[in-house]
Parts: structure tokens; C-alpha cells; sequence
């Protein structure tokens, strides 16, 4: 973050506050030093790259665009320009992520930050868009702004693995990685309403919610709370399922390990991110 440089003083309060290392740490908590550091500098990269976009730049998507653009133009080949903070670390990061990583891996995490980063501007215009999003459109824009499937592609880049084909697109292991993916969203959406309703903000569950049933926040966030609470049960469900997909499959021993590591990844990254989510300062009113 200093290097390029996104933040000119990690000490600051309000980033010092997030404790990004802890959220690195808790989510992989197998991962080496080398590793390790990566992923804070992610998750520092995916905070500031977003916060850029929560005053007024964030109700111009005509401008959002172009930034998303230069990035994702990274993703296959362009060089950063070296007066861009952002460009070039972003760079940085996307370089040592794909080292040592095979051409599958590698196209699919292209894809994915791509998704992330073009879901942007559609976000941006939603702002001022006439039409508050509904329930479907909310999920279809959150699951791509929440950045979730970079990070759980990061389970197998930090674990140095790659998980078979047959059991990364099985029902079985799709359907809870994405109940992983959706669960944080929902919790964040609870944490972080007081900041952004006053600012405009739209697409978040609890105001969904609230205009579905007429409701107060508070009944609305209780409702979300325990919509992410059946959730979390139904990954418990779809993860001891996985050792009979895996026979099924006829996965050799070999195989049968690093699927049930990816899938091991994935809630633990899960219950990281809530431990870190009732701690850190980043969704604290003043």
C-alpha cells in the first residue's frame, strides 16, 4: 500500500482501524509469510479501491468507468501508467497472484476480477438511478462488487494448489461457495447501513428489505440477520455432503484432498471474516 502508493500513512486512524492484517490472517490462517502479505495487501487494495467511490466520484459512472476499464485492460496485457497509484498497484498485485499459478487458474481469476471491477460503474448509476434495485438485482450487482470469488480464488493461490475441474463446477461445491460468497454480503449490509444511508447509498439488503415489508432498519436488519443465519446452517449441510460428491466423482486420493481443502477454505475464510467483522473499526459511526 505504501509503495505505490495507495495510502501515504498506514498508521492513519482510520485504516489503522481496520486491522486488514487480522481479516489476511483469519481468513487463511495457513498461509506462509510471503503469502500472507499478499493477502493483506488485497484486502487493503479492495477497502481503498472502493472507498475511492463513496463521495461524490461514486454518482458519475461515466467517470467510474474508464478507471474500472484501465484495470481490467491489466488483466490481459496493457501496462499500468505510472502516474496512476491504483493502476500500478494493482498491477503489483495481479502479478503475484498469477505467479506459479497454471493457464486455468489464471483465466479464471481473470475473469472474476474483471466481474469485480465492471460491476463498478453499474453500482455508480444505480446512485442516481430513478428506480431503487429490487431483490434480484441487488444479488446480480452485489455478488460482483463484493469481489467474493477473487478472494476464494486466492484459496488455491495461497494454498499453492488448484482444485480438479469436475468438483469445482459439481452443484454440490457451487452451491456453497456461493452461500460463502453471499453470507458476508448480508452481514456487511447490517454493519455498514448507518454509514450508508445517509449517503445515498442503494444497494444494500436492509433497505430492500425494508421497503418490501414496510418495516422499520431495525426489523429490516433483524430479517437480514437471519436470512445470513439459515444460510450459514445450509453450508454446514452442503460441506458434509462433499466427501460422498467426491466418491461419487471417483476422485483419486490425491484429488479428494485438495477439493476438500478448497472447500475447507472456503468456510474458513467465511468464519474469519465474521470473527473479523465484530471487531474491526471500519464500520463504526462516529
Amino acid at each position: 500500500m505504501l509503495r505505490h502508493p495507495l495510502l501515504s500513512d498506514p498508521d492513519q486512524p482510520s485504516y489503522a482501524h481496520w486491522d486488514v492484517v487480522s481479516l489476511a490472517a483469519l481468513g487463511y490462517p495457513d498461509a506462509g509469510p510471503d503469502e500472507l502479505a499478499l493477502a493483506a495487501d488485497l484486502m487493503g487494495f479492495y477497502f481503498l479501491f472502493d472507498d475511492q467511490f463513496d463521495g461524490p466520484l461514486g454518482r458519475r459512472p461515466t467517470e467510474v468507468a474508464p478507471i474500472c476499464e484501465r484495470l481490467i485492460a491489466v488483466l490481459h496485457g496493457a501496462r499500468p501508467s505510472r502516474s496512476s497509484a491504483v493502476e500500478t498497484a494493482f498491477t503489483d498485485l495481479w502479478e503475484r497472484s498469477v505467479r506459479g499459478m497454471p493457464a486455468r487458474w489464471q483465466a479464471r481469476a481473470a475473469y472474476n476480477w474483471e466481474w469485480y471491477l465492471a460491476s463498478h460503474p453499474a453500482e455508480a448509476a444505480g446512485r442516481i438511478s430513478e428506480r431503487p434495485p429490487d431483490r434480484d438485482g441487488y444479488l446480480a450487482l452485489r455478488r460482483g462488487t463484493a469481489a467474493m470469488e477473487t478472494i476464494f480464488d486466492m484459496v488455491e493461490r495461497l494454498g499453492n494448489f488448484e482444485v480438479p475441474a469436475a468438483v469445482l463446477h459439481h452443484p454440490v461445491l457451487r452451491q456453497l461457495r456461493q452461500l460463502a460468497a453471499d453470507i458476508p454480503s448480508l452481514s456487511n449490509d447490517v454493519r455498514s447501513f448507518p454509514l450508508e444511508a445517509p449517503r445515498g447509498d442503494v444497494n444494500n439488503l436492509v433497505m430492500i428489505v425494508q421497503r418490501e415489508r414496510d418495516c422499520s432498519a431495525e426489523e429490516a436488519c433483524a430479517v437480514v440477520m437471519a436470512e445470513a443465519q439459515l444460510m450459514v446452517e445450509r453450508c454446514g449441510e452442503l460441506h458434509d455432503r462433499l466427501p460422498a460428491v467426491h466418491r461419487e466423482l471417483g476422485l483419486a486420493r490425491v484429488e479428494r484432498i485438495l477439493a476438500q481443502r478448497y472447500a475447507d477454505g472456503l468456510v474458513t475464510w467465511l468464519a474469519g471474516y465474521l470473527t473479523w467483522e465484530s471487531r474491526t473499526g471500519r464500520y463504526l459511526t462516529a
